[in-house]
């Protein structure tokens, strides 16, 4: 369970984000919503190792996360995309996650003995498979369109086995289709058992995967999240099922507009 304690942010004189608290339990697909400036992506960021915290705790599985790198959160299963797809591009889709596979095994470098292309392969290309991307595992990342590569990094993040897995507005740039297709992908993978890490940190095997996810598309949101979470100038305004937060008077007239009062 992931354990978000009166998380308090500054920047200056800024409050970003002022004393949030909330939980996700494995299993649940939550999102993080609210309009600009309402302090989401500080959140999501400091939740994700990227900014110290001003105040309060962030706590994965009993284990805290407070002032933690990102690659420590990864060592304890806790894994994240970005909202512009980060993937090596002078890689073809399969040598990204046949990568990743290799350091998620404990390998930092790839010996000169080895070739990338004899590593996890099989792994690798069952990721790509479940991604929706086995058919391009020989193209070149750079050649991807802008959604494919988006897919891609999912797959990469996938390779080392989270336990918790935190997406920066997955849906972002993307087409309605291509949205609706990857968000399908994310609620599903909120039900997905797992194995346990290296050393049992991210948590145990069979244990199901928690996701935490920004988005700005409601249809992004709507169906997909188990439970959403809305950050109005950096507190939390309020918090239950997309039909539950739609009817809240608050939020309808803060953020999602008058249009959404009924879900």
């Amino acid at each position: 369970m992931l354990q978000v304690q009166q998380l308090v942010k500054h920047f200056g004189g800024i409050k970003a984000v002022d004393g949030v608290s909330f939980e996700v339990s494995a299993g649940e697909c939550v999102a993080l919503i609210g309009p600009n400036g309402a302090g989401k992506s500080t959140c999501f960021a400091c939740i994700a190792g990227q900014y110290p915290l001003t105040g309060g705790h962030i706590v994965w599985n009993g284990q805290a996360l407070d002032g933690l790198a990102p690659a420590a959160h990864l060592a304890r299963g806790v894994a994240r995309t970005f909202q512009v797809a980060q993937v090596f591009e002078a890689l073809t889709a399969l040598q990204n996650v046949q990568l990743a596979a290799q350091a998620g095994k404990g390998a930092h470098s790839i010996s000169a003995f080895k070739r990338l292309d004899a590593l996890c392969r099989e792994e690798s290309q069952a990721l790509l498979d479940q991604t929706g991307l086995g058919e391009l595992a020989d193209e070149q990342a750079l050649s991807l369109p802008y959604g494919a590569k988006k897919r891609l990094e999912l797959a990469v993040v996938l390779a080392a086995r989270p336990r918790l897995l935190l997406l920066d507005e997955p849906a972002a740039g993307l087409a309605e289709e291509e949205r609706a297709g990857l968000m399908r992908l994310v609620k599903g993978l909120a039900g997905q058992a797992g194995q346990a890490d290296q050393g049992g940190q991210g948590g145990q095997a069979g244990e199901a995967m928690a996701v935490l996810y920004t988005e700005h598309n409601m249809d992004a949101v709507a169906g997909v999240a188990d439970r959403v979470l809305v950050l109005i100038e950096g507190r939390l305004a309020a918090q239950g099922s997309f039909e539950e937060i739609s009817r809240d008077s608050t939020v309808r007239r803060r953020y999602l507009g008058e249009g959404h009062a009924h879900g």
